[in-house]
């Protein structure tokens, strides 16, 4: 009797030295079941080194030295950032200016086409409004794509109300939307965007 008595309160002794133990204090974590899934080896993630032992360094912390990896053999690439996707427009890179989607008056008085209005220029125009437009504004910006005349009510480009729209009027319409028309923003980069207005002006003075 007295024995198992001995052995209880031995076990509750070991268990609070236990517990003791594995508490934490200061900087101490204490001990950790799987300490890997908290505290995993870290990578500088805005790099592109793909040679794993020169993109690994070290550093002092007050607990030590800590290992960093610039590189990454996990990855395709060997890099800790993937490569995008091809002709990704990235996001949040459309906007050039800090102008509301309300305020269109104002970016066509302030925004200029910084593009040439070169044959070439306009002919890659021709193509990339062949690709994002014409489905709804049609092949001469008439209104009258294979959408528009489904969904009536696209304003012709050489109408009294659009033709003497200026540039940056237009390349705002294409960066938020306007009624209908959603942004296409995240479809067309900003380059591609200011050759769509060259073409599209050629269309407002048919």
């Amino acid at each position: 009797m007295n024995f198992n008595r001995y052995i209880n309160v031995f076990a509750i002794l070991a268990a609070g030295v236990m517990a003791a133990a594995c508490s934490a204090r200061g900087d101490r974590t204490g001990v950790e079941y799987a300490p890997q899934m908290y505290h995993s080896v870290p990578y500088e993630g805005l790099v592109q080194v793909t040679d794993y032992e020169a993109g690994r360094w070290l550093t002092s912390t007050d607990e030590g030295a800590a290992e960093f990896y610039t590189s990454n053999p996990n990855n395709p690439h060997s890099m800790n950032m993937r490569e995008p996707v091809a002709n990704t427009v990235r996001r949040g890179d459309y906007l050039p200016y800090r102008i509301p989607k309300d305020s269109i008056a104002l970016a066509g008085r302030v925004l200029k086409n910084p593009l040439d209005s070169t044959e070439s220029v306009v002919a890659e125009g021709k193509v990339l409004f062949s690709r994002y437009c014409q489905h709804c504004h049609g092949e001469q910006g008439l209104g009258d794509g294979l959408v528009g005349k489904v969904f009536k009510g696209v304003t012709p480009y050489n109408s009294r109300a659009v033709k003497d729209k200026p540039e940056g009027h237009i390349f705002h319409v294409i960066t938020h939307g306007k009624g209908r028309m959603g942004s296409h923003a995240s479809q067309v980069s900003v380059e591609d965007r200011w050759k769509i207005v060259r073409f599209v002006q050629t269309l407002q003075k048919q």
